[in-house]
């Protein structure tokens, strides 16, 4: 049995490297640990580093794991603790991470266009949230850190004007239907939730409104000692995921599987496959991740989030040049 399913594995990544049209990696050198740990969240946007754990095997990896991330900020700090080794997270927490001195590296961006801004018909625009009541999985979290950049961009002030209050996304949702919340930043599958039960309106779309459609929503991040220790492990995990990145874009059905292998079965598949069409995959050589950084950086540093600049955070926590390497192999 154990036979078989090494032999599954290994022609679905053939498959998947078949699919790609992309070079395999057997002429490098081995990685130097063939263990490697990443994190496991329900959000549908971070299906390509579990599409990627066939291709994780093909890269020489034979110990692959997934540990669920507690709250905070998802998964940064578990990686500084050095309980996970290489994953994907939301860019604009991983400013804040940084900020912190959480020992981190920013390797490269995935996509754009996780996360929508969804309210009551209280809230049109952005600058309408000023002294309106937004619910958030917690400070500090992917939908605080993110909405608070766009607040600061129209001038609000996210500490005085907004007024937080923390749920799980399930609750906000209700609440929201409800009309006892004013707005909810959502990540797939939740906006895609939403709209299909016809609760709220959209107000802003990250994966087709400007200035957010112009920069990375998630990017691979890596513990600083893994990448140190070991350089080639690291390039061929990033390898993995930005391969596992073209499959979403490619077959969407794929990926729908990858992502409830990984145990994440609450979400309808009707909607986990919608939001894996609507997320725009495939896109990892179309913009800058430094770009990305500093514009959240600036951002933060606005709203009192951070105390860095964005200089220091793109020189102590970024590490590109792996994903220069890659850009330059990987020709899809």
């Amino acid at each position: 049995m154990m036979e078989r399913r090494a032999f599954v594995r290994g022609a679905a990544a053939v498959g998947m490297t078949r699919l790609l049209g992309m070079p395999s990696a057997e002429a490098e050198p081995a990685p130097e640990t063939t263990r490697v740990r990443l994190g496991a969240v329900p959000s549908i946007c971070l299906s390509p580093q579990y599409v990627a754990e066939d291709l994780l095997r093909a890269e020489g990896f034979t110990d692959i794991r997934y540990a669920p991330a507690s709250g905070g900020v998802p998964g940064a700090k578990e990686m500084g603790a050095g309980d996970a080794d290489i994953a994907m997270n939301m860019a604009a927490p991983l400013v804040v991470a940084l900020d912190g001195g959480t020992p981190i590296v920013v390797l490269a961006g995935v996509h754009v266009g996780c996360f929508e801004l969804i309210a009551t018909d209280r809230v049109r625009t952005i600058k309408d949230l000023k002294g309106k009541t937004v619910a958030v999985f917690g400070l500090e979290s992917a939908q605080h850190v993110f909405l608070a950049s766009m607040a600061t961009l129209v001038g609000l002030d996210p500490r005085k004007d907004i007024t937080w209050v923390t749920h799980p996304s399930a609750e906000a949702k209700r609440l929201l239907a409800e009309g006892k919340v004013d707005g909810f930043l959502g990540f797939p599958p939740d906006p895609q939730d939403l709209r299909a039960r016809k609760i709220g309106h959209g107000v802003v779309n990250s994966a087709t409104d400007r200035p957010w459609s112009q920069y990375f929503c998630c990017m691979v991040v890596a513990n600083r000692e893994f990448v140190a220790r070991h350089p080639v492990a690291t390039k061929r995990a990033l390898r993995a995921i930005l391969k596992g990145d073209q499959v979403c874009a490619l077959d969407p059905a794929r990926a729908a599987r990858a992502y409830r292998d990984r145990g994440f079965v609450d979400v309808p598949e009707p909607l986990v496959l919608q939001a894996l069409k609507e997320v725009p995959f495939g896109q990892w050589r179309a913009y800058d991740p430094a770009d990305t950084l500093r514009f959240y950086a600036l951002r933060l540093h606005e709203a009192g989030m951070i105390k860095a600049s964005p200089q220091k955070i793109l020189a102590q926590g970024t590490d590109w040049r792996f994903l220069n390497e890659l850009k330059k192999e990987l020709k899809g």
